[in-house]
Formats: structure tokens, C-alpha cells, sequence
């Protein structure tokens, strides 16, 4: 670890904006850890934030204790992304304890970091920094200020961006990746997706933005032009037909609504992308079939039925990636203009597949009396 000893002595200083530990040996105990530097009465500290599967811990550190910290953390942690101010930095080690690491200079240098230790909410995409797609798309004046009224709509697209920040280690560099965006309507996050990715960070992508309405996708199609982003393309299609790509990296499927997030589901399994984000909507199916003689006296109330289907609905749909080798998070977005439905599927690819799940799975469907659409397509070919 000496050199990964050495690189922490050169980035805890002023200039660091933020660390991230992520992809651990091990789904226990401490599974991810932020650092960003803060001042306390004049003097540097450096903010440790780690989080389990259900808590949060602080801690503010000098330079030399918050360096032994995340050594300490690194035993047990794959990959750590470091951002400075003129730089940014990936740190990969290996099952065996080799260190690599990955240097990529900044095109332009940022403005001093906040070292406030109650700073404000830090936005990835931030207010005063003019983003062409944001002010096109009325989120943002000319002048760079978020409009008032659309501000939900910029705290959503920056909640979203977090996710995307989140599965950064689970896309690889040196290549073209595909990323697919089913149902994208009006198409807000699929702009800020590629806008953080290939412009930010630096990725090469290619994102292809999928919907049934033409004039939508013409429009999309216009602003992707006029800001130069070549690899950015809309079409017009359904999900379930579309066939196109014969490999994706990553799925997105945002307000598909009912069984079309159960075809957009199917088709990443099918394509073994390695990452999959779904925000599923208007969830119907399982509300018109289930059926049990132990719930009857709750499901007579047509509120309360549909509620629980809805939950049922997207609990088998997270066992469903879980039986074909995805660990899966079910997770709180915020509310989306078009549904009040704010549960976020997070999908990533691992090696082994869960036959536990689909036993769960099978024993839920015969209890409650329920097939639903994904099931039907991963196990079309089999009896169930």
C-alpha cells in the first residue's frame, strides 16, 4: 500500500473536493465512505462519512489520521474515485493487493472548495454554471440561475445524477459503452446523463433515447445537434420490439409504465447489462390478479389493493434480477412529474445468479395467486 500511502499524502490538502470508497470485498458492515475536506476554527480537518446498509457515521480528522482511516478502509474496498481541483484520480486494487492508479488532468482547474462544515447541499450540477440542456429545457436562465418553479425539476435531475455517481465503478473506461434510455419522453435525465458522463467525467458513451411520441424524439433529437453531442441519438420505437444493439452497458428506464417495465427489464437481463436504474410506474398487472383468501379482508379496499400490488409488483420484480445474478437496491427517488411513484430499482451485474430468489418468488406467485409479465418473459420457455 505504499503507494496508495504516498497518493494520500499529495491529495488531503485544500485543494481535495471529494473522495469516494466504493465496491467492497464484503456486503457487511461498512459498505462506502465519503471524504471532503471542511474548516473548523482555522484549521483543516477532513470529513469521514461511512455508511452501512442502514446507518451513517462522522467524523472530522487531521490530515494524518484521516489518511490512516482510509487505509484502514482499503483492506476491504476495491476502488476509490478521488476529485481535486485540477485532477481526478482512480485508485483500483486488486484481489492480491496491487495498487493502480489512474490519473486524468481536468480541462479547466475549479474555483476554491467550500470548506464550510455545514455547507450547503452540494448539487452535482450546481447553480451559476450555465448548462446549454438545462436552459433550453427551462430549468435555468441564461445567467445560469435555476427558475423557481422548476426547481424540484433540477433537485430530481441532480437525485438522479447522484445514482449515476453512485455505479461509476461498475462502468469501464478505455471503450465505447451503450446506454439505453426506455421511454425517455422529454428526455431531462437523458441530457443530464450525458452531459455528466462524456462531458464531466470523461466517459466515452453512446446513448441511445427510445419513446412512442415522434414529435418528442424529433425535438430531442434537435437539441442533441445544436450541442454537439454526437452520440447522443433519439428514436422512435416501443421496448418491447426494439433490437437494434446486440450489447448494452446499461439500461435506464424511467416512468415506463405498467408491463413496459417489465420488457425493458427483460431486454437488459437479456443484453447482461451491467447496470440497470428503473423508476416503474402505473403498476396494473398484479392488481387485477391477486388473489387470497388471508388478505381478502385488506384487498376489499380498492386503495389499499392497489397500493399493495404496486409494492408487490416492483418487491417481485427486484427478486427477478436478484434470480438472474443482479444485485439489486430498492431505493427513494423523488416524485416524478408524471407519477407520484418514487421507488428506484438499482441493478448491478454479478457473477452468480440466486436460485434462493426464484424459489421466493415462486412461493409469493402461489400465495398471492399472481404471474406477472417479467417472470413470463425470462421464463418463457419454461414451465413454471
Amino acid at each position: 500500500m505504499e503507494r496508495l500511502q504516498e497518493l494520500l499524502n499529495q491529495i488531503l490538502n485544500i485543494s481535495l473536493v471529494q473522495g469516494i470508497i466504493s465496491n467492497p470485498r464484503t456486503k457487511e458492515g461498512i459498505l462506502k465512505i465519503k471524504v471532503r475536506p471542511v474548516e473548523k476554527k482555522g484549521k483543516l480537518y477532513f470529513h469521514v462519512e461511512s455508511f452501512t446498509k442502514t446507518q451513517a457515521f462522522h467524523e472530522n480528522l487531521v490530515a494524518e489520521d484521516a489518511s490512516k482511516r482510509i487505509l484502514d478502509y482499503m483492506d476491504n474496498f476495491r476502488q476509490m474515485q478521488i476529485e481535486m481541483r485540477d485532477a481526478n484520480y482512480t485508485v483500483l486494487i486488486s484481489k492480491k493487493g496491487k495498487v493502480t492508479i489512474q490519473k486524468k488532468h481536468r480541462k479547466e482547474t475549479l474555483k476554491e472548495v467550500e470548506l464550510s462544515h455545514n455547507r450547503s447541499k452540494k448539487y452535482i450540477l450546481q447553480e451559476g454554471a450555465a448548462v446549454p440542456f438545462l436552459q433550453d429545457l427551462g430549468v435555468m436562465t441564461s445567467e445560469g440561475k435555476i427558475v423557481r418553479s422548476r426547481f424540484d425539476k433540477f433537485r430530481q435531475i441532480n437525485r438522479f445524477l447522484e445514482f449515476i455517481e453512485d455505479i461509476l465503478p461498475q462502468l469501464e473506461r478505455g471503450r465505447e459503452l451503450t446506454i439505453l434510455d426506455f421511454g425517455c419522453g422529454k428526455s431531462y435525465l437523458t441530457f443530464a446523463m450525458y452531459y455528466y458522463l462524456h462531458e464531466l467525467k470523461q466517459y466515452d458513451i453512446r446513448i441511445i433515447g427510445l419513446d412512442l411520441k415522434r414529435e418528442v424524439i424529433s425535438h430531442c433529437n434537435e437539441l442533441a445537434g445544436k450541442y454537439g453531442y454526437e452520440k447522443l441519438t433519439f428514436l422512435v420505437g416501443d421496448i418491447a420490439d426494439y433490437e437494434d444493439v446486440q450489447a448494452v452497458d446499461m439500461v435506464v428506464t424511467l416512468h415506463a409504465c405498467d408491463t413496459a417495465t417489465d420488457y425493458a427489464l427483460a431486454k437488459a437481463i437479456g443484453w447482461n447489462a451491467k447496470v440497470i436504474l428503473s423508476v416503474p410506474c402505473c403498476q396494473h398487472e398484479l392488481n387485477a390478479q391477486i388473489a387470497s383468501d388471508v388478505l381478502a379482508p385488506v384487498m376489499e379496499y380498492g386503495l389499499l389493493k392497489e397500493r399493495f400490488a404496486a409494492l408487490v409488483t416492483d418487491g417481485l420484480r427486484a427478486k427477478y434480477l436478484e434470480s438472474q445474478g443482479y444485485d439489486t437496491k430498492v431505493l427513494e427517488f423523488i416524485d416524478m412529474e408524471h407519477t407520484p411513484k418514487n421507488i428506484l430499482l438499482r441493478a448491478v451485474k454479478t457473477e452468480k445468479n440466486s436460485v434462493a430468489a426464484r424459489r421466493k418468488i415462486q412461493e409469493c406467485e402461489t400465495f398471492l395467486q399472481a404471474g406477472p409479465t417479467l417472470g413470463k418473459l425470462l421464463y418463457q420457455d419454461k414451465r413454471r
